[in-house]
């Protein structure tokens, strides 16, 4: 039975092993309706794994998984229609114009449509969302890497999914393909409340799409939530500098605004070159991943040389 109700992705106590290996250990989260979620860590967390078992490519060794109401393994083809897959690499069909390929894979969503989610989308209108609208009827096989990588989003979106995997999308995007692709996204998200679960190694790129951060390291679940939380909650204060009677200060706070506020009251235009730096996802992220391959007792160290 499918519950439209509960979250979209549920993962309760997920495990992993190959041969002696644990490769995810009790992995459990949450992904609610219209959320874009980023799936960080190192190569080698676990991540694709992750994602192949959610996406029901893979079978896990133990725990429970729930996509859109379904175990992935369970899912048939309606269930799929709902689904849609950007992975990093695929053999496409060469020869093959980019219209042509689109109209026929848009051909096998039109069975599941509905009147309020119609599928798919018409090939010209995708097209013009992903940027190729000027290359629809050239041969797949003459598109540079990153028209090619625009193609591999228009196939997963083709059939206006509700839930929509996106694994290192913008890798070969250069920087005006990479903004339209973050509009792209928010779109999806804002305006069809598609639901959205990334991997990227861009940081900045997760910092500026995803609504919540999961950090995924030595196979475990090692931080959850806002990208703003975690900064403030695990990667520590914000640095303020700024130049005083000819000399350079800096102070780490938790709250730079009214720092600032309070520096200016009390000494006014004897304060130059103001910076305000707050703590970042990247701070975050090397602090989270130093906590979790440090040894307790060289924790402390390790924790102040990533911060």
């Amino acid at each position: 039975m499918v519950d439209d109700a509960g979250p979209v992705i549920r993962v309760d106590n997920l495990r992993m092993r190959y041969g002696q290996t644990d490769v995810l250990q009790d992995v459990s989260f949450e992904v609610q309706r219209g959320e874009v979620v980023a799936l960080l860590g190192p190569n080698g967390a676990g991540k694709t794994t992750t994602i192949e078992i959610l996406e029901g490519f893979r079978a896990p060794s133990g725990g429970q998984v729930s996509v859109l109401g379904v175990d992935p393994l369970a899912g048939g083809e309606d269930w799929r229609a709902r689904v849609g897959v950007v992975l990093q690499s695929w053999r496409d069909h060469g020869r093959w114009r980019v219209h042509e390929l689109l109209d026929q894979l848009g051909s096998y969503y039109e069975p599941y449509g509905t009147p309020a989610r119609p599928r798919p989308y018409p090939t010209a209108e995708l097209l013009e969302r992903v940027g190729l609208a000027e290359r629809a009827r050239q041969p797949i096989k003459t598109l540079s890497g990153g028209q090619r990588r625009r193609l591999d989003v228009a196939v997963g979106i083709v059939g206006r999914p509700e839930l929509l995997f996106l694994d290192e999308p913008t890798a070969g995007f250069d920087p005006v393909a990479r903004r339209d692709f973050h509009d792209l996204v928010h779109r999806l998200a804002d305006l069809e409340d598609t639901t959205i679960l990334l991997t990227t190694h861009d940081l900045a790129e997760a910092e500026k799409l995803a609504d919540r951060i999961l950090i995924l390291d030595a196979g475990r679940i090692v931080a959850d939530g806002t990208a703003e939380r975690l900064a403030r909650d695990v990667a520590g204060a914000t640095e303020v500098r700024w130049t005083q009677g000819g000399q350079r200060q800096l102070h780490s706070t938790a709250d730079g605004t009214a720092f600032v506020r309070d520096l200016f009251a009390q000494y006014g235009t004897d304060i130059t070159d103001l910076e305000v730096r707050r703590t970042t996802l990247e701070d975050t992220y090397l602090v989270m991943v130093a906590r979790s391959a440090t040894p307790p007792d060289a924790a402390p160290a390790r924790l102040e040389a990533a911060r």
